[in-house]
């Protein structure tokens, strides 16, 4: 193999031009030609593909975003935007392609492997929420904004003695939610992997405001439902003065955590290991500190489930 691409695909995280500049270096240190796609798979059926040499990827290390940039593309989905893809690439010489994305962006990569084209996915996603592997990039860097939010909003909630919920990203996976709420000492964490009871909220804000306590965190994952929705209800069976803040984008820019960029190196280079070494159809992963890869279709049939035994010491030390 002497010719490979790379493309990042679905919603950005910090760390993926980490994963770009890795994948590169390293290819060109192995003597093969690195392309790299432009806005995902749209990029692949659109031929928006460009040779990038080891200066393309300097001073990127440390910026957030993706410098391919990343976009959803329904056509993809087709059969016939497939194959457009998959003549593309071979138009331009390409005989393998790393995939930085989350599942959709894997279920991509099985697509074009099933068609005979050799890919491989490195996991890059603030959700945490693909299996095979104890993190994805850009987690570690999200959580530590969500971290940072949460820090500067308990200031606030102090001086005011109010109740704040805060609705974090996640989608189906309670991970940011769950991380940043054991981190900051949450009175409350919602997650879509443990049913809630809104009145065992609302009976442990009492509980506390009867024994003194002046103010209250509660970390609502969005895939649980709106934390404005939940933070009406608070106040209405409360009584007590309740804020909500929605964090939205903030937590998938800046510039990635020392972990990310390791993580993203690691992954990426491996993912250029498999290529080479005449894989395809797999994802790289981390599991105990050791790189692991198994392949995508497998990986996609497990669910991705939270740390319980996180949950339930969050429960026990918010008395």
């Amino acid at each position: 193999m002497k010719r490979i691409g790379v493309l990042t695909s679905g919603g950005d995280s910090p760390g993926m031009n980490a994963a770009i500049r890795a994948v590169v270096r390293k290819a060109i240190f192995h003597d093969v030609e690195v392309y790299g796609v432009r806005y995902g798979y749209a990029g692949l059926i659109s031929n928006d593909i460009h040779k990038l040499e080891v200066g393309d990827v300097g001073d990127i290390i440390h910026r957030g975003g993706t410098m391919l940039y990343t976009a959803r593309c329904e056509e993809f989905k087709t059969p016939e935007g497939q194959q457009t893809a998959v003549d593309n690439l071979k138009k331009c010489g390409i005989e393998g392609l790393v995939v930085v994305g989350g599942d959709g962006s894997f279920r991509g990569a099985e697509a074009l492997t099933a068609r005979g084209f050799p890919t491989i996915g490195v996991p890059g996603t603030i959700d945490n929420d693909v299996p095979g592997t104890d993190y994805t990039i850009g987690f570690d860097t999200a959580l530590n904004t969500v971290i940072n939010a949460i820090d500067k909003i308990r200031d606030t909630a102090t001086s005011h003695e109010r109740t704040y919920v805060i609705e974090v990203m996640g989608r189906d996976a309670g991970d940011l939610a769950l991380w940043s709420g054991l981190a900051d000492g949450a009175e409350t964490i919602l997650i879509p992997e443990q049913p809630h009871d809104i009145h065992e909220v609302v009976e442990r804000l009492l509980r506390g405001h009867r024994r003194g306590k002046k103010h209250s965190i509660i970390i609502v994952a969005e895939g649980v439902g709106s934390g404005v929705d939940f933070g009406n209800k608070i106040q209405e069976e409360t009584g007590l003065e309740t804020r909500v803040t929605v964090l939205g984008h903030i937590q998938r820019g800046g510039s990635p955590t020392g972990f990310d960029r390791v993580l993203a190196s690691r992954l990426a280079a491996k993912a250029v290991e498999l290529l080479l070494a005449g894989e395809a159809g797999k994802m790289v992963g981390i599991v105990n500190n050791e790189l692991v890869d198994q392949p995508i279709d497998a990986a996609l049939k497990l669910k991705h489930e939270v740390d319980y035994t996180m949950y339930k010491l969050s429960q026990e030390l918010s008395i």
